[in-house]
């Protein structure tokens, strides 16, 4: 009858209305958190860390050195690596005061200039405090001698000339030897190995190619204008700019742009106003997470409003 096939109607609507709703739930529930940011996990340099000190004062080069073999052997330098690139490692960390001010050198303290942030290696808490790897050791040697540590975080380019200069003992903040610092400086033997990396936008597909440092290379030598973030003074500075020899001549292709800070850089990157950032390994990765994270939360945020 009239009435049936009505009736039919209306289920068969219904049917294909709650249908609808149901896959859009789903689809938002699916919904996946934007990748603002995408690393190039290939490395462009090989470096090594280091502990920078005055080229005057070899007995507390000696000092570090054998302080760091010890930190190895007792596996005690190992732990605090974990404690600040293990997400599942749960051991305690060690927060201290610092200033940007010029302190006093005296025979009682132990002046470390450091850069900051500059994550795992050294960073600012909530809680107003520097943390990460460098600290925990230079506040573990502290210490060990019997002295009161003072850490000033200053540019990172002005680090060397103020070890150099006798202002502060000396230099931590994730420091890559090179011949021409070791004009200026005297380094402890190496502490930790790292590398240069790309960081891009996240839909930057120019790379998803690559396979090794010299295909990254070559796309950057394709570019026609584009701008490249770096730290100022730091082996990315160095990388992109060149030093004016044969073998490292920079990139002439495109517009380096120099920042105080990796993080600056990143939100150059964020903001769309580069093209690229290029910083060390370690502090790529956490701040490409980092981004990811806050990301999924506003997804997770946005799914709880629905």
């Amino acid at each position: 009858s009239f009435m049936q096939k009505n009736d039919f109607r209306l289920v068969s609507f219904f049917i294909f209305f709650m249908l609808a709703l149901l896959l859009t739930g789903c689809c938002k529930k699916d919904q996946k958190p934007e990748t603002r940011l995408k690393l190039i996990d290939i490395k462009l340099t090989n470096e090594e860390y280091a502990f920078a000190v005055s080229k005057n004062n070899p007995q507390l080069r000696d000092n570090l050195n054998q302080y760091i073999e010890t930190l190895k052997t007792s596996g005690i330098f190992e732990s605090i690596i974990a404690i600040y690139t293990d997400k599942e490692n749960k051991g305690s960390k060690t927060g201290v005061k610092y200033t940007s001010d010029e302190v006093a050198k005296t025979d009682k303290n132990l002046i470390i200039v450091t850069n900051c942030p500059f994550e795992p290696f050294e960073f600012i808490e909530k809680d107003g405090l520097m943390y990460g790897i460098d600290l925990e050791i230079a506040n573990a040697y502290a210490s060990y001698r019997g002295l009161e540590l003072v850490v000033r975080n200053i540019d990172f380019d002005n680090i060397l000339s103020e070890v150099a200069a006798g202002k502060a003992d000396i230099g931590m903040a994730g420091i890559t030897v090179t011949e021409e610092r070791k004009e200026l400086c005297d380094f402890t033997t190496g502490y930790f190995k790292s590398s240069q990396k790309l960081v891009v936008d996240g839909k930057n597909t120019d790379f998803d190619h690559c396979k090794t440092a010299e295909d990254v290379k070559k796309v950057i030598q394709s570019l026609k204008n584009e701008t490249i973030g770096y730290q100022i003074g730091t082996t990315g500075n160095l990388y992109i700019v060149g030093d004016g020899s044969k073998e490292n001549p920079g990139f002439v292709n495109i517009k380096p742009q120099g920042f105080k800070t990796p993080d600056e850089s990143i939100q150059k990157l964020l903001n769309g106003k580069i093209y690229a950032a290029i910083l060390d390994d370690e502090p790529a990765q956490k701040i490409v997470s980092d981004i990811y994270i806050i990301e999924m939360q506003k997804t997770a945020a946005n799914k709880t409003l629905e």
